[in-house]
């Protein structure tokens, strides 16, 4: 079974206060390293009394480009937990950026950790998560006859109709998942008794709300 490709819903920013610091965490979707310094920069310049704004960024679907910053705290105190909030969350293209005002008392070693990783989790949950999934279009021909009987099977088996075009017959376009592809149209001939004329189209991605319960 692949790992499913995960990442952020919408961008957020979430912010704690502990012992009088202030900690920000702005969270952005990403495509590129270029994409992720741009933020960093936007977010540096946005805050720029602030006494740090340290970073993570996460490029690709196997992290290919993987970059953490502590910005000036302690090494170790907060990029790796910044990383390791992303990591849990198993997302991808994402950067985060915490900003943090002190507020003259220190936190340490473990309350720094503990404040760098609870800001970044909690600005992935107010984020929400989705999962991409490359789909692919196809598109068949079926009879006037047969159209009904064909709407009813998609509907039940939870296929999505993109399009139908109406001539001699109807063709109807429909996106399914790419992995399972020649399953789901080995079971669509079987079902209309190969009457169907199937022809695959391009490849697009799609996103839905990811569940790990599910």
């Amino acid at each position: 079974m692949t790992t499913p490709f995960l990442t952020i819903a919408n961008a957020s920013q979430t912010e704690l206060v502990i012992k009088k610091s202030r900690f920000i965490c702005s969270l952005q979707r990403i495509s590129s390293e270029e994409d992720a310094q741009n933020f960093i920069k936007e977010v540096q310049a946005a805050n720029r009394k602030a006494n740090h704004n340290c970073f993570v960024y996460l490029v690709g679907d196997q992290d290919q480009v993987q970059r953490e910053s502590d910005n000036g705290e302690p090494s170790g105190t907060a990029g790796v937990p910044i990383l390791e909030s992303l990591q849990m969350a198993k997302l991808h293209n994402v950067v985060a950026v915490v900003t943090r005002y002190f507020g003259g008392i220190k936190l340490g070693a473990g309350g720094l950790i503990r404040a760098y990783s609870n800001v970044t989790t909690e600005a992935v949950h107010r984020a929400g998560v989705v999962q991409r999934i490359k789909q692919l279009q196809i598109a068949i021909t079926v009879s006037y006859r047969q159209h009904d009987a064909l709407l009813y099977y998609l509907k039940e088996h939870q296929l999505a109709v993109s399009n139908e075009d109406y001539g001699v017959n109807v063709t109807t376009n429909v996106f399914i998942n790419e992995a399972t592809a020649d399953d789901t149209i080995a079971q669509l001939q079987n079902r209309f008794n190969h009457q169907l004329e199937i022809q695959k189209m391009g490849s697009h991605f799609h996103e839905i709300p990811y569940n790990p319960a599910e």
